[in-house]
């Protein structure tokens, strides 16, 4: 695949993820936490195409964000640069496959989404009287297990055609 057509195709995957996480993705919400599937997406980017992408699909991703959502704007471009920054760390190039098909995929998606939640919440919680820091921990926690969780969809899914391309 040419590089122009991968930048078709990411910019098209944007779109739909934008239009998933603004539309859809409400009515999943389980005591007011979301999933944040342009952080699972970042993390596939890290994995598959390193940091420097990841860090700037990341930054991409936010300012999308940003520009539906409309509040604190550049806050979440911030928080998924440092997102796709983290997650490229785990990026190795002979272990593709085999991270994006095992318990390291969402391990990876816990920690860059844990990191994101923290200078999230860390940010827009500012200035409430109570305490910061254990509502800033509990909502890091809360959504990142939730991102995590579904993580397992896409995981399961690279097991499969990990295991599949392993018996030809």
């Amino acid at each position: 695949m040419s590089s122009m057509e991968h930048y078709i195709r990411s910019t098209l995957v944007a779109l739909g993820l934008l239009l998933l996480q603004t539309t859809f993705l409400p009515f999943l919400s389980v005591g007011g936490f979301l999933p944040d599937i342009f952080l699972i997406w970042i993390v596939y980017v890290a994995i598959t195409r390193g940091q420097l992408e990841a860090t700037i699909t990341g930054f991409i991703a936010g300012l999308m964000l940003d520009a539906v959502t409309i509040q604190f704007f550049g806050l979440m471009a911030l928080t998924k640069t440092i997102a796709g920054f983290i997650a490229g760390y785990f990026y190795n190039d002979n272990l593709t496959t085999q991270t994006l098909g095992s318990y390291r995929f969402v391990l990876v998606i816990l920690l860059a989404s844990f990191v994101h939640n923290l200078f999230f919440y860390g940010i827009f919680l500012q200035g409430i009287q109570d305490s910061v820091f254990l509502t800033m921990i509990e909502f890091s926690i809360a959504t990142s297990l939730y991102t995590g969780v579904l993580g397992l969809l896409p995981m399961f899914t690279f097991v499969r055609k990990y295991r599949f391309s392993q018996s030809l």
